[in-house]
């Protein structure tokens, strides 16, 4: 792909080249993935490709993009703003636990780590797609929270870091090392569980 030009544009087969360059980007990783085998699994031409996509990079980015903004609307889909901060925390730190043990985050910040040197951008775009995204819906629920008097929270940047960090407490370590590929909804469950009474501990009024 060329280097030149570096605007996406959108067409009528944008997401079909976008499905069919996640499963090639997963399947042989950034390096290994070629515009031939990306076409030919998305089922158009190289120039339709061409057409959207200026280079490998960023047809990469617009997946992890994409595949993030997805799971954080599907959460929102589900999470009652209103509800006690335990149940919300227990919903949210779910879905993040689950999100950063799926085979798409893992696959992706592998990718992201192997090509830092190289493409720096790729690393951000799953970050500001991926946690910023995930740390922002946070901060709207603390907002909420705080004003319905559930929560005191003063730096609510810090208290958002903080809470995605204990739900991948021990999880995402044995996972991104690969000590254990396959987690429990028991292991899930009793890391959340934890994540949440030690912030409410800390936060709750």
């Amino acid at each position: 792909m060329a280097d030149g030009d570096t605007s996406i544009r959108r067409g009528r087969k944008f997401d079909q080249v976008l499905d069919g360059a996640r499963s090639i980007f997963l399947a042989d990783g950034f390096e290994g993935a070629n515009v031939d085998a990306i076409a030919r699994e998305a089922g158009v031409s190289k120039a339709t490709l061409y057409s959207y996509f200026p280079d490998k990079k960023h047809l990469f980015m617009e997946v992890a993009r994409r595949e993030c903004s997805r799971m954080a609307d599907a959460a929102l889909e589900v999470i009652d703003m209103a509800s006690d901060p335990r149940v919300v925390l227990t919903e949210a730190g779910t879905r993040i636990a689950r999100f950063v043990l799926s085979d798409f985050a893992q696959r992706v910040f592998r990718i992201c780590v192997a090509e830092a040197d190289r493409f720096p951008d790729l690393g951000r775009v799953f970050y500001e797609s991926g946690p910023e995204l995930g740390k922002q819906r946070l901060k709207e629920y603390f907002a909420e929270a705080v004003s319905r008097g559930f929560l005191k929270i003063e730096d609510p940047d810090l208290a958002a870091e903080q809470f995605g960090d204990l739900c991948k407490s021990v999880l995402w370590h044995r996972a991104v090392f690969g000590i254990q590929r396959e987690f429990s909804e028991d292991e899930i469950a009793r890391t959340v569980r934890g994540a949440v009474e030690t912030f409410v501990a800390r936060y709750g009024i």
